[in-house]
Parts: C-alpha cells; structure tokens; sequence
C-alpha cells in the first residue's frame, strides 16, 4: 500500500473506527511528534500495534511541535513526519493535529487501547478518563533508553558541530 493511502483526515477516522468497532475490532491510538524517526518510535509503535487490531497513530503538525519543543523543531515538515510513520507496517492510519494535545481526536475516536510511553505518569495521559470511561484502557510501553529524537539531534550536533 501507497503509505500516503494511510493519512486521513478525522473524519474519515471516525468512520473507520466505526467499521472496526462494528465488526468487534480493537483501535489503538497513539500520537507524537515522530521527528527523525527512529529505531524507538518503531519499536514503540510495534508494541502499541500488538494491543489490537488497528493502529491509529496522530502526528503533531509543525506548528503544535514548535510550540512543545521549541523554534528549532521539527526537523523533518509535518507532511514528510506522517508519511514516513504511514510506511511503517505496523501503523494503519496517520492523521495530523494541530491542537494543544490529541484530546479531540480521543474523544471523537474512543479507542479501545490508548497508548503512551512508560515516561508518562498514567494520570497525565491526556484522554485517559475518556477512554477509560468509554470501556477502553490505557497502557503504557517503556521506551528504548538511548533512542530518542533527542539523542540524534545532539549526535549530530556533537559529530558535525552548528554551523
């Protein structure tokens, strides 16, 4: 499959939450900001796959990763971001966000498995309740140390210095 095939919009999401959940198919969700994808986001999202039967990963735009982590980020554009996590063949949907946090993609999704990385104290887990509340769970995966968006930025940094 085309990986841009996988990228929808919210509301073709819905549908297909809709669709899965009427046939007794489990959603996973998850979101991030996924820039410069690495060995930990696909070990990540393997894991947060095996929860269910589809997984659903929301991509922060640009704009909302500027706002988290600061001027010098995202590295890679938000259109490439979602692409590149598309191709990964555990991850069956994409779809951008541009909110503070993913809560209305949550609440308009209600999937069966929220995920987050192990870094994530449970009750900071936005739309933890409303999951929980719906008849889902959240779960978390611990992540892989040394193997971080982070890390590789500051690798680079060190090997080829700012210019």
């Amino acid at each position: 499959m085309i990986a841009r095939r996988k990228i929808k919009s919210l509301d073709e999401l819905a549908a297909i939450r809709e669709q899965v959940g009427s046939r007794g198919g489990k959603v996973v969700f998850t979101n991030g900001c996924f820039d410069i994808l690495h060995v930990g986001h696909v070990r990540y999202l393997e894991e947060a796959r095996g929860l269910g039967d589809v997984l659903v990963v929301a991509v922060n735009t640009d704009g909302s990763v500027r706002r988290i982590k600061g001027p010098d980020r995202p590295v890679v554009p938000e259109n490439d971001r979602a692409e590149l996590v598309a191709a990964l063949e555990c991850v069956d949907y994409v779809t951008l966000f541009d909110t503070p946090d993913p809560l209305p993609l949550i609440r308009r999704l209600l999937p069966d498995f929220l995920v987050k990385g192990a870094d994530w104290p449970v009750d900071r887990i936005v739309g933890a309740e409303e999951v929980r509340r719906a008849g889902g769970q959240v779960a978390t995966i611990e992540m892989v140390p040394d193997h971080s968006t982070s890390d590789v930025i500051r690798k680079i940094a060190e090997r080829f210095g700012r210019k």
